[in-house]
């Protein structure tokens, strides 16, 4: 039986019966009693769970992309039990190399291969869309759409702030994943993860937590500035030219994780529960016992145990008169945003294939349009916060 005539039918049981209310004020429960009871009386309800199982698990394997892999998320929203059945059988990006679900963007990527989105700007609104798809010149069309940010200038500070939402990017919506941060001159950033990136991880004590915490529209979402990556660039004092020098610090994933058995930590769900649960909140703290940012501390010191990321230099081309990197074809514009990171080890001998692993790559292919890259062990909000810091203008490094 095809999959829409599986869904027509179990939305056509329980729509049909949960349109009958009659008082508007008893509608809502009324209707969600009456869905729980038409789904039981379906015969999806008795159909045994290895039947099930075996059916889930052949519309995951024949809906490889988007967006026909959108038929895969309904199978998800259709009760509990096939929740949980399609959480057991769709797998992570890191072995499946697809991005499925929302919490998908903060696994690291697949181990084998670079997965390709690519960044949309849009310099009316100042807010930049990451796409999942290659992008071809020749189509119009945009790809699955993933993450949005939107840049805030600060008297001594900018934000990009990062949503699920292309039409609500805020700190008070419950779409809020996370933001970057910069320094006065756009030459250190900061990103922040809206929740806890492992356990132990302490929230950053901000005026804008206090303003997340009082716009927060549900209780039941908890929000705080975690950071979990900073961003350097070499500043360029002497004025010479030259490609961008960057340097990442990934606070929450350890340096082995680049090795081939390494593991990076991994968020499995996001986070609902009551604010009573959640860890004490920071702007309850005294000032005395506020936790203390690293906001833009200096980075020239490694950190032991936290992976770094560097970009990978370039090489001058005496024909073309100008610095190259070998984009394998994903980058057709030259421009100083353009760059590719690799791991990087203090005072460690790094093997040749770890040299020329790229990690990340960011390049420039049309006039608003830019390429993104990225594989393990980063995720897509950590590679995208990454590439937001290359927009931002840096007059100290150029």
């Amino acid at each position: 039986m095809p999959f829409k005539s599986i869904t027509h039918d179990v939305k056509g049981e329980l729509g049909s019966i949960s349109r009958k209310g009659k008082s508007r004020s008893l509608r809502v429960v009324q209707d969600s009693l009456v869905c729980i009871n038409a789904f039981k009386q379906s015969c999806w309800a008795t159909l045994p769970y290895e039947l099930l199982r075996d059916v889930l698990m052949r519309i995951e394997a024949s809906e490889v992309t988007w967006p026909t892999r959108k038929t895969v998320v309904s199978c998800a929203g259709v009760c509990r039990n096939w929740r949980e059945i399609m959480k057991e059988i769709v797998k992570t990006p890191e072995i499946s190399g697809k991005l499925t679900f929302p919490i998908s963007l903060k696994q690291p990527g697949p181990r084998d291969s670079l997965l390709q989105c690519y960044i949309k700007r849009s310099c009316n609104n100042q807010t930049y869309y990451l796409y999942l798809c290659m992008f071809l010149a020749a189509s119009n069309e945009d790809g699955k759409f993933l993450l949005a940010a939107r840049k805030c200038r600060r008297p001594t500070c900018t934000d990009y702030i990062i949503s699920l939402n292309a039409d609500d990017v805020s700190k008070g919506s419950n779409t809020y994943i996370g933001k970057l941060r910069s320094n006065f001159l756009g030459t250190k950033f900061e990103i922040y993860d809206s929740q806890p990136p492992n356990v132990g991880a302490k929230v950053t004590k901000s005026c804008s937590t206090r303003l997340m915490y009082a716009k927060q529209i549900s209780p039941r979402v908890p929000t705080g500035n975690y950071p979990i990556a900073h961003i350097s660039y070499e500043l360029n004092v002497l004025g010479s030219r030259g490609p961008r020098r960057m340097q990442c610090i990934m606070d929450a994933i350890p340096t082995s994780s680049s090795e081939l058995e390494g593991v990076a930590p991994m968020q499995t769900e996001f986070l609902h529960s009551n604010l009573d649960t959640f860890p004490s909140l920071p702007f309850f703290r005294s000032k005395s016992t506020r936790t203390k940012s690293s906001q833009f501390g200096p980075l020239s010191s490694l950190r032991d145990g936290m992976l770094v990321l560097k970009n990978k230099a370039p090489r001058w081309h005496e024909q073309l008169q100008c610095w190259c990197l070998n984009f394998n074809g994903r980058v057709t514009v030259a421009s100083v945003k353009n760059f590719q990171l690799v791991a990087f080890a203090k005072n460690v001998v790094v093997r040749q294939e770890q040299q020329e692993n790229v990690i990340l790559q960011f390049g420039k292919v049309g006039n608003d349009v830019f390429t993104m890259d990225y594989q393990y062990p980063i995720s897509a909000f950590q590679a995208f916060a990454i590439c937001l810091s290359s927009f931002d203008t840096k007059i100290a490094c150029e």
